[in-house]
This record gives C-alpha cells, structure tokens and sequence, in this order.
C-alpha cells in the first residue's frame, strides 16, 4: 500500500504544482489594470487568460522536474533496500 501511495503522490505532483502556479497568479492579478494597465484593461481578459495558462503550464513542468528524480531516487533506494534485505536474509556478507 505505501508503494501506491508513493506513485500517487508523485504522479499527482505536476498537477498540484500547475493547479498552485495558476491560482498564485490569479491570486496575485486580481484585476487585467494591474496586468496591462488602466488604458488596456477593458481589452486584457484574453491576455489575463493567457499568462494564467502559461503559469499552469510553467508550473506543470516545474512539478514534472521535480517528480522525475524523486520517482528515479524512490525506485533507487527501493532496490537498495530490497537487495540489502535479500543478501543479509540468505546469509552473505553483512
């Protein structure tokens, strides 16, 4: 069971990460005058939208770099153990 809680909560790294990025930015722009200013804010909705994907996106991504080499440093260790535990159980070295 801790294994599939471990993948889960890898996998659903890069999800939590843009799903933060995006709402930090719609959190921080609270209006499109503090993104273009107050000449360009009636017609900023679409550029509002835009960075707020690119922020999910960048986010995304940014979860993804982090949830690669913890999977692979997970999986390592892992082996590690399970090899350790395996030698001392057959009587080698320890």
């Amino acid at each position: 069971m801790r294994i599939v809680l471990r993948h889960t909560f890898i996998a659903a790294l890069p999800l939590l990460f843009g799903l933060v990025a995006g709402w930090g930015f719609a959190y921080v722009q609270q209006s499109c005058s503090h993104l273009v200013g107050f000449a360009f804010a009636a017609k900023c909705r679409g550029v509002q939208l835009e960075w707020q994907i690119l922020f999910h996106t960048l986010g995304t991504v940014a979860g993804y770099l982090l949830a690669a080499p913890l999977g692979a440093w997970f999986e390592l260790r892992g082996r590690r153990v399970h090899q350790a535990s395996r030698i001392n159980s057959s009587g080698g070295p320890s």
